[in-house]
């Protein structure tokens, strides 16, 4: 029987494997890189925020911390704002909004910063008082070091039965903090001008009252267009909430840095403040004794 013919095998040429290399050895340095990178940066991000994480970390297995579930970003970064706030101190600013306080276990912020000084909401606009004001203002005064009350300004409403409506409310007292205008909304049926008129009369009215210098508070944004180069001499309280800022400013007297602060016997989130400077400037900030 016939032998089938021999499949001739033309000579191939063999893969070129070793032309792949330089750029599979590329690919690799590059990962190697950016995990390094990576791990850089997260022991960085540690670092920086290590008081907050710390905190967070033993709140977490702590069945009594005050840790609210939901915010635990924001007591992170409140923390590590207080901690890195050492020289200064710190308070709260409380309204009805607050509920039921129990004002026998208000003393610290986080359970570890504490409480030097608190502003209370006294009244709105030309008639409204806050619910909890009388109750809350004779409360703090065991609680705080110094306490202070403001007045929550409608731009829409006459600046002259604002400050009556203040006044008629609030008895300040040597060593209470000065009296605080709230100003944060921008009025429909005028224009800035006439807002600041009748912003400049509430202050001297007030101050004719109580015989000291109010406090402006507003937010930075609101306070450098349209405020800064008017009330520039009065003591200021900015509020700004903006993650990336971590200290308080030179020319802020007070910076409420967070509105989901968490204080023990107040279930609701507070407002958190820094005052800039110790306590003994704070008080010689307050009404003085005569």
């Amino acid at each position: 029987m016939k032998q089938p013919a021999k499949k001739s095998f033309s000579p191939t040429k063999k893969a070129t494997l070793p032309k792949s290399l330089p750029a599979t050895t590329s690919t690799t340095k590059w990962i190697v890189i950016a995990v390094a990178a990576l791990f850089v940066l997260s022991i960085g991000v540690f670092w920086h925020y290590r008081a907050g994480i710390l905190y967070y970390l033993r709140s977490a297995q702590n069945p009594n911390s005050v840790l609210h579930k939901d915010n635990r970003k924001y007591d992170i970064r409140n923390v590590e704002i207080m901690s890195s706030h050492a020289g200064q101190i710190f308070g709260i600013d409380i309204s009805q909004y607050q509920g039921d306080i129990r004002w026998n276990e208000v003393n610290t912020i986080n359970d570890q910063f504490p409480i030097d000084f608190i502003f209370i909401r006294a009244t709105m606009g030309e008639k409204s008082v806050d619910k909890k004001y009388k109750v809350n203002w004779r409360k703090a005064a065991s609680r705080a070091k110094l306490r202070g009350a403001y007045h929550y300004y409608r731009p829409n409403e006459n600046s002259i039965q604002q400050a009556n409506n203040f006044v008629k409310v609030v008895q300040l007292k040597p060593g209470d903090l000065p009296p605080v205008l709230d100003i944060e909304d921008r009025p429909r049926d005028r224009d800035m001008e006439k807002l600041r008129l009748g912003l400049k009369r509430w202050l001297q009215l007030v101050e004719n009252h109580y015989g000291i210098k109010p406090i402006i508070y507003s937010g930075d944004s609101y306070y450098k267009d349209f405020l800064e180069k008017e009330f520039s001499d009065y003591t200021i309280w900015i509020a700004n909430y903006n993650f990336f800022v971590e200290e308080i400013h030179d020319t802020w007297n007070f910076w409420q840095f967070s509105e989901r602060g968490t204080v023990r016997g107040i279930d609701e989130y507070v407002d958190l403040n820094i005052f800039n400077g110790d306590i003994e400037a704070l008080e010689k900030l307050a009404i003085p004794y005569k």
